[in-house]
């Protein structure tokens, strides 16, 4: 049995995204919910069951025809492609017996061909590991390092930082740098400002720069599961801010911003301290950090790093293509545009950018 499900059904969604044991917060309706408003695509819940074995995978299905290299090239609402929401995703697969799961990516893969999905392009989560599970079935490519914290105990989290983070840190302290938490619209207001101020710094591209919309539905629909950590300092500024999400023992260090002239503080290692020891205090295993921009090794990398001294994960993304003709038929009408970009891996191939 396949199901699909949208956001008009959440309640439901989520009551069975919270029945399998090793979920995390990118499964959720309501996280998803705020790429919708972003312009990701539609949010689908896929659930199978068939015995001991069921299986969910949340996707953003994408109508092609929207794109901007194929607008009145393509019939709108014809041709789609899946791609796991902003985060992490792919299936996870809860199967006690060990039993055969061929049966349910066959029903998928008929799924989408029925449904002129041509291709779909996976995160898989890189503490679930729910890329092995997937191997037989997409073509799954290891990418770079990322890095998470275990929240074991306030001793543990402290011993696996590397030396001169906890010198930072100390100097952070000194320094009257206070850490607070909060779930206020008007702490969202100002995550919001300092985000947009870092992206500017960065020169990010448009996609990272979100609307007040996308903050309200992170607000109002993740109540349990998000909030605002933000480092302050003595006169009232807020000189750094990380929106944290948390959900069955896992915590996830999702959007985050700072005043670069206050860099010398270190507010973002202390932060990123007194998050672990609250999650540590809330029940939470975890604290994940990510890796570098765009899985590259570079100074992102290297910072988080220096929160686990010991081990980091591999992070790895997956491919499959349901209609090869359709899917080639896409590349050739871009052929010419593509030919000329170097970043020939870039998947799927026809929404490359120029």
């Amino acid at each position: 049995m396949l199901k699909t499900y949208t956001l008009e059904d959440c309640e439901k969604w989520d009551q069975i995204v919270r029945s399998f044991s090793d979920y995390d917060v990118y499964y959720l309706s309501g996280y998803v919910k705020a790429f919708q408003l972003h312009g990701d695509g539609t949010p689908v819940l896929f659930y199978y069951e068939d015995g001991d074995v069921k299986g969910i995978n949340v996707v953003m299905k994408r109508d092609i025809a929207r794109d901007e290299h194929f607008a009145e090239r393509l019939p709108e609402n014809t041709y789609f492609d899946f791609s796991t929401p902003y985060g992490y995703g792919g299936w996870l697969i809860e199967n006690p017996k060990n039993k055969d799961t061929s049966s349910l990516f066959k029903k998928y893969c008929e799924h989408c061909r029925k449904y002129h999905i041509v291709c779909e392009f996976v995160r898989f989560h890189p503490l679930i590991k729910n890329h092995q599970e997937a191997s037989s079935y997409y073509e799954v490519i290891p990418m770079g390092e990322v890095v998470a914290i275990s929240l074991i105990s306030p001793e543990a989290i402290w011993e696996n930082f590397i030396s001169q983070n906890r010198n930072k840190i100390r100097k952070s302290q000194k320094g009257d740098v206070r850490i607070f938490h909060s779930r206020s619209p008007e702490i969202y207001e100002v995550f919001h400002k300092i985000y947009d101020h870092t992206m500017e710094k960065d020169h990010a591209v448009d996609y990272y720069y979100f609307e007040r919309e996308f903050y309200e539905s992170v607000l109002m629909d993740l109540p349990e599961n998000a909030q605002v950590f933000y480092a302050q300092i003595p006169d009232g500024t807020v000189i750094a801010a990380s929106i944290m999400l948390a959900a069955n023992g896992r915590m996830n260090y999702h959007l985050s911003g700072s005043l670069k002239e206050y860099n010398s503080l270190a507010p973002v290692n202390l932060l990123l301290y007194k998050a672990a020891l609250w999650g540590c205090a809330n029940g939470c295993k975890t604290l994940y950090l990510g890796g570098g921009v765009g899985s590259e090794e570079d100074s992102l990398l290297t910072f988080k790093k220096s929160f686990n001294k010991k081990e980091t994960e591999r992070f790895y993304i997956g491919k499959k293509i349901f209609d090869m003709d359709m899917y080639q038929k896409l590349v050739d009408m871009r052929q010419e545009e593509i030919a000329m970009i170097r970043e020939t891996s870039y998947f799927p191939a026809y929404r490359v950018k120029n």
